[in-house]
This record gives C-alpha cells, structure tokens and sequence, in this order.
C-alpha cells in the first residue's frame, strides 16, 4: 500500500509528461520544470528533516502524542513564517529563482499547504495505516490530473461566451500552478484531523533532540535536491540563453523515463523506512538488513534492463513532441543513476538507526560539489549530457561511500558477490542494447528473457517463499 501510494503521486509528473509535451514547446516545458525545481529545495527548506525525526522520536518517546503535538506547533510556525517573508519578498525571491513574477504567489501556497500535511501524513504512516495514506494520495493526483486537463485539455475547446471569459491563451504555466494549489488545498483539507485532535503542548527539550536529529537530514536533503534538480538550473544559466530552455525541456522530458526506477526506489524507502527503526532493537537486525538489499538489487536490476530495452516504445507514449527525443542518449546513464540512488538509500539504515544523522548530511554534502562541479566544468562542452553523467558520479560516490563507512560502524553482511552479479549482469545487457545493437527491440527482448531465465533458476525458489510468505 504504501508503494501504491507513493507511486501514485509521484507517477503523476510521469502521466502528466504526454500532455504537457502536446501543449508545450521545449523552451516552456522547460520554465515549468524550472518552477518544478524550486519547489523541490523549498520542500526539503520547510520539512527541516522533521518527518524523519518524527519517526525516530515516535517509535522510542514514551509519550507519543507529545511528539505529535511538537512537531505540528514546530511545522506551523515555521510555515506560517515563511509564507509571511515570502509574501513580503516575492519579488526578490522572483528574481533569485529566475522565476516569473506572477507565477510566486502560487508558488508560496503550494508550498505552505504541501508542509502542512507533513506531519500527518508522517502519522498515519507511523500508525500503519497504509490504506487512508493511500486513498488520500490517490485523491490528490485525480483532483490534480483532472484539473491539469480540464485546463489544458477542456477549457481551451469551449466556445461558449461564459467559459470564454475564464479562458486566457498563452496561460498555461499559471493553469498548471493552479491545478497544483488547488489539489494541495484538498488534501490539506482530508488531512485536517491531527491539528484537531492536538492538545497542543510544546515539549521544548523534545524539539530541541529532534531538531539536533533533523537538521543533518535536512542538509542531506538539500544536497539531495542539489543532485536531483540544480542541474535544471545549471543548464538554464549557463547554456546560451536563446537555447537554454529548450535544451532543459529536452533534458527533463528524456529523464521522465528514469521515473519507473526512481518510484520504485523511493516506494520502497517509504515501505521500509519505519520498518528499519522499529526492527533495530531485534536480535541480529543486520542480518534482515542484507537480504532487503539483496531483493532490492535484484528486483532494481530488472527494472533497469527492462526500462533501458523498452526505451522507444515508451518515449512514444510519453513523449509525444519528437523534438523532445533528441536527448534519448540520456536515458541509461539517469536510469543507472536512479538505481544506485536506491541502493544508496538502503545502505543509509546503518547511520540512521544508530543517530549518525550527520554522516548522511556529509556523504550528500559529497555528492552535491560533484553534482556541481562536473555540471559547472562540462555544461558549456557537452550540454545535457555534463548533467546526465553528473548525477550518475554523484549517486554511485555515495553509494560506495554510504556501504565502506556503514561496514566500518555498523557491518551488515550484504551478499556482495549476488549483488554485484546481477546489476553486473544487467548492466552488460542494458549497454549492449542500448548502445551496441542502437535499441533493437528484438535483441534487448532475448537479452531480456535470458535475465529473467537466469533469475528464476537461481532465485525462483526464495522469491517464491518471499511472497507466498507476504500472502499468508
């Protein structure tokens, strides 16, 4: 359920991909993922690692309401905070993110209704109820998806005097930010019921461990968002300008095709996360480590090989405008690097588990001055591709990193030589399709099913007794 529910929201950016690139030129579609890549650092800016703190505190403070109750005032007031300097800076804050002015007093909503539900969202998942988290996010992307199309889509086909009058050509960012704010305002409103039921009360000394706890995530997390979206920026200013949008749209449209990797990962994380803190007080909790990375190397090596051969097909029918394809030759390189970003995220259990919050916060920190370091040296030679092999570099260092110092402090016996063989192995095929045969359906096909032979001979009998296992 909770991969459901991650999925779905996060599935919307990839759904939604088709209709943008059929209304949108690459030079717009790039300002919206500029806009896009705002909300990303901002969101992490507003969160301050609160929810993951609330984990940590939740399952260990022996009074849980307390901890509800601290980090609701905390979250809102900070949130009511910034809206207030935003507001009074828009302009200011216009110019620093090089976005329209019009477009910022949605950009502030957005962001204050998103932080809101921060808390109770982390609730639910905390209490184990997977299928309210679920519904709720479903809610937001339908109430999303429907307005996105009834503006972009509906609106612009009516020719009636009435819808003619809502209607405003050449709008089409500020149709989109509204779909966002308003989806927000809706889940908000289905997530009202923790600020009710509070009592309210303020545990300073609590706040301050989980601040001490939360602030190297939200370093970490800003170095996160530094990897995942700066290059958006980086390509904007230091491309030329009569380009630059154009060649950022190409870019992020081409990466949309890595989401199948970057949901599963992130669905997993979600999954697994309160599974880690509250299993770390179990006998030999190492070794359950290990073989969750194990099924997830496995598992992530399949959907990497299988997204690589299938590449074409689904530009087809998610990238509708061909100008966008141009930037194709990006697409195994984002894929692998979304997949070491989920090996990585496994790994980190070890610094999370035993409070060395602040290693995640420096491994990040690496993975960020090599994001921007190699983007800054090779943009202006190579374009794109400087920042398709960037985020790779940077989330492979941190993996390896993540896996020597975790050996160092916390060992976990990870089964390296299945790991290694089967992202090996699907590494060999995805390079051999892609580059060598020049994407033949055929032949990444057979490559395809000889893995998924392969596979079921070695690991058909564990996968069996895995989710038979689930089932009962």
């Amino acid at each position: 359920m909770y991969g459901l529910a991650t999925i779905l929201p996060r599935a919307f950016s990839f759904i939604i991909v088709p209709l943008y690139t059929s209304v949108m030129a690459p030079s717009l579609f790039g300002e919206v993922q500029l806009i896009f890549s705002s909300f990303a650092l901002f969101n992490v800016l507003l969160a301050y690692g609160m929810e993951t703190a609330f984990f940590r505190f939740f399952s260990a403070h022996k009074d849980q309401n307390s901890v509800v109750s601290t980090a609701l005032i905390s979250l809102g007031v900070s949130t009511g905070a910034f809206c207030v300097f935003a507001m009074l800076a828009q302009q200011q804050l216009a110019t620093l993110l090089e976005i329209d002015p019009r477009y910022m007093k949605y950009v502030i909503f957005i962001l204050a209704l998103d932080a809101l539900v921060i808390i109770p969202f982390a609730k639910l998942r905390a209490k184990g109820r997977a299928i309210r988290y679920a519904i709720i996010k479903l809610i937001n992307v339908v109430v999303n998806l429907a307005l996105n199309l009834w503006f972009l889509l509906i609106l612009p086909t009516l020719d009636t005097n009435f819808w003619s009058v809502l209607y405003q050509p050449n709008y089409e960012i500020m149709y989109i930010l509204m779909a966002n704010m308003l989806a927000s305002g809706v889940t908000l409103i289905l997530m009202i019921g923790p600020y009710f039921e509070s009592n309210y009360v303020f545990d300073l000394n609590l706040w301050k461990k989980m601040i001490r706890y939360a602030l190297p995530i939200m370093i970490a997390g800003i170095a996160f968002t530094i990897n995942e979206v700066f290059d958006r920026i980086l390509l904007a200013k230091l491309l030329p300008p009569d380009i630059a949008k154009a060649e950022m749209g190409k870019y992020a449209g081409c990466y949309k095709l890595a989401i199948f990797m970057t949901l599963f990962g992130t669905a997993f994380r979600l999954g697994i996360e309160p599974f880690f803190f509250s299993h770390s007080r179990t006998v030999n909790p190492q070794k359950t480590y290990a073989k969750i990375t194990n099924y997830f190397v496995i598992l992530g090596s399949l959907l990497l090989l299988t997204i690589v051969v299938f590449s074409d097909p689904l530009k087809v029918l998610i990238i509708r405008d061909e100008a966008y394809w141009e930037a194709m030759s990006i697409v195994p390189i984002v894929v692998l690097a979304s997949f070491c970003l989920g090996i990585y995220h496994n790994l980190s259990v070890w610094y999370k588990v035993t409070d060395r919050t602040f290693f995640g916060a420096y491994i990040s920190a690496m993975g960020a001055v090599l994001t921007l370091v190699i983007n800054y040296l090779l943009i202006p030679k190579i374009g794109y591709m400087a920042s398709a092999l960037a985020t790779l570099v940077a989330y492979a260092s941190m993996m390896i990193v993540s896996y020597l110092l975790g050996q160092q402090y916390y060992p976990i016996p990870y089964n390296m030589r299945k790991i290694g063989f089967y992202s090996g192995l699907a590494l060999v095929f995805a390079a051999m399709s892609f580059y060598v045969f020049e994407r033949n359906l055929w032949v990444g096909t057979a490559m395809l099913f000889l893995f998924l032979i392969i596979l079921y001979r070695l690991e058909g009998n564990n996968l069996k007794t895995l989710f038979l296992k689930r089932e009962a």
